[in-house]
């Protein structure tokens, strides 16, 4: 019997889907915090390019489909935090603060640990805040250009009912058709559409930086490689955590001054490369991430060209695709934020406070977010033990007749 042999397509699948559902939240967040469309550009080929690479590493050395991705949920924080103090410079200094904290999660176990320490309601809370602020501003955008954007939504409804995975890149397509339609594109230069990347020092505003890279390094760390390992762990994969952390970190401080935010594991696309269906034979299944990792190399060449595309279209194209793309994300983040009842109270003020996108003193809301949402929870969890056990779990009474 010949074995089942589809590791060249799950492989280009997995790049594809990756890609395509997810870089116009790319391009938001980090022109949310400051980058110009140049800078945006060069983040995405530095990220692509970047996880190409990685991807080769680790499928050469330890012959597993293990595949990276950049983190969506952390570029949906950025896309939701804002200009920070110091501007552009500040951002950068934040994402390589990222690789080293992400480098130091690989060498030292117990900071690893700790992340998983951090309540999954309060976790899922902040991100649930941080995307529907970006959904609501594109619901907004909608109702002002109904005619331009409500015709995406349409396209994404259709592809949610009859084919979910390819739902995202189909909004794509029909975004670029109406970019490629829309008057900007006379300002086409061909010359913009070549790779090209812009380098930036970081700046020297250690505190703003740190209040955005801690949140980012929670998000990445909770919704990519915790996730991640438990992935590969599903299909009998055993993910080499230190070695990943240090390759993933290392790369992250390489792609920070190019304005790439963050290469971590892939999650849930994880899967497109590990499942059954990409090779009857568990050994054989890496050749798929490598293939992928070529394939990002690929649109690391074009990325440049997507980018400046993206600048010539119409207000609110982007910020469209990027808020039906977070769409899946926000659904699992409340469903798992109301899930614990009995962490419910501090999920919320967590959601809250970062849905508001209030910031003080310089710093954004998901870090004041996360630290409200820490102390709810600490709070809430001491005055429960203080409680008898019969006030802990006594019904609630009717106040009827």
């Amino acid at each position: 019997m010949l074995a089942h042999d589809a590791t060249l397509s799950a492989g280009i699948v997995t790049a594809v889907v990756g890609f395509t559902s997810s870089f116009a939240v790319v391009l938001t967040g980090l022109r949310g915090v400051g980058a110009t469309p140049a800078q945006a550009a060069s983040g995405l080929l530095a990220l692509c390019v970047l996880q190409g690479i990685g991807m080769l590493i680790l499928a050469q050395r330890y012959r597993m489909p293990l595949t990276l991705a950049w983190s969506t949920p952390g570029a949906a924080l950025l896309a939701s935090t804002g200009v920070l103090p110091g501007g552009w410079p500040t951002a950068v200094a934040a994402f390589a603060m990222v690789g080293v904290l992400v480098v130091l999660a690989g060498v030292i176990r117990p900071l690893g640990r700790l992340i998983e320490l951090i309540p999954s309601g309060v976790a899922s809370g902040m991100l649930a805040g941080i995307i529907l602020s970006i959904c609501l501003d594109a619901v907004g955008l909608a109702g002002a250009n109904p005619g331009l954007l409500l015709p995406l939504v349409l396209v994404w409804v259709l592809g949610m009912r009859w084919w979910s995975k390819w739902a995202t890149p189909a909004v794509v397509l029909v975004g670029f058709a109406v970019i490629a339609a829309s008057p900007g594109m006379r300002e086409l230069h061909w010359e913009n559409l070549l790779p090209q990347v812009s380098l930036a020092a970081p700046s020297l505003e250690l505190l703003p930086a740190a209040a955005l890279a801690v949140p980012l390094f929670i998000v990445t760390m909770a919704s990519q490689n915790v996730p991640g390992v438990v992935v590969m762990g599903s299909f009998g994969y055993r993910v080499p955590w230190r070695f990943s952390m240090v390759l993933t970190g290392a790369l992250t401080l390489l792609a920070a001054p190019f304005g790439g935010h963050s290469v971590n594991l892939a999650a849930i696309s994880g899967a497109l490369a590990a499942n059954d269906e990409v090779h009857s034979d568990p050994s054989r299944r890496w050749r798929a991430a490598r293939i992928a990792g070529v394939t990002y190399l690929v649109f690391g060449l074009l990325s440049t060209g997507v980018a400046a595309l993206v600048v010539l279209g119409p207000d609110g194209i982007m910020e469209t695709i990027a808020a039906l793309a977070l769409l899946g994300v926000l659904g699992s983040s409340v469903s798992t934020m109301i899930s614990d009842a009995d962490g419910r109270e501090a999920a919320l003020v967590t959601f809250v406070i970062a849905a508001s996108g209030v910031g003080f003193a310089g710093i954004g809301a998901a870090f004041w977010a996360l630290l409200a949402g820490l102390v709810v929870h600490v709070l809430l969890k001491r005055t429960k033990r203080w409680l008898p056990r019969s006030r802990r779990t006594a019904p609630l009474r009717s106040t009827q007749p």
